[in-house]
């Protein structure tokens, strides 16, 4: 009996040890992995020398896709985009360039037009003014000429009257020197008084 118990005490303090020496090992391990971890989170994951070849790998695969995306879907869409554009800025520069031209002969149309006018209405009023000039030339001859006509005939009426007021001045004059005469001298014959009237008009 004695014999039993020893052997189980001697048993059971073995356990003991087992355990003792597992937990002890176990907690080493764990204070190695702890310090790892503390070890290894010094350091920023992207800088690790030891994760390079993966980030590589994953940039290669990155740039790839990223580059089989861009060649394939966004490029012919911005290279459309540019040519529609182009299209469109080489037919505005084409329309303005045509409108220009337009413009231009528009421009010149009017200009050649507008001297033209200039032309036919200096001609326009030279004409007038010959026509005008001719007009006042002809009215100013036919004026003239009539008062020519007028002033000759007023001159003929002039002469006349005044050759019929000169034989009634002779008349008036024999009348007056005989009616003088005959409160003079007495009765004298008419004759004798006209004669010596016209004898004395004509000195």
């Amino acid at each position: 009996m004695a014999t039993q118990a020893q052997a189980q005490e001697a048993t059971t303090s073995a356990d003991h040890g087992a355990d003792a020496l597992v937990d002890a090992t176990h907690g080493e391990s764990l204070g190695e992995t702890h310090a790892g971890t503390e070890a290894h989170s010094e350091v920023f994951p992207p800088f690790d020398p030891s994760t390079f070849p993966s980030q590589l790998l994953w940039l290669a695969i990155t740039f790839a896709a990223l580059y089989f995306v861009l060649s394939k879907l966004a490029l012919p869409r911005i290279t459309r985009v540019l040519e529609d554009r182009k299209a469109i800025i080489d037919g505005d520069i084409a329309a303005a360039d045509a409108s220009r031209q337009k413009t231009d002969a528009a421009i010149a149309a009017y200009e050649a037009a507008l001297a033209s006018a200039k032309a036919k209405a200096q001609t326009i009023a030279n004409q007038s003014r010959d026509a005008i000039q001719a007009d006042i030339a002809a009215k100013r001859g036919a004026v003239e000429a009539d008062l020519a006509g007028k002033l000759t005939e007023a001159e003929g009426r002039i002469a006349a009257t005044k050759s019929e007021a000169l034989t009634h001045v002779d008349e008036i004059a024999a009348e007056t020197a005989q009616t003088v005469v005959v409160q003079l001298l007495g009765d004298v014959p008419s004759e004798s008084v006209r004669a010596a009237v016209a004898k004395a008009s004509k000195e």
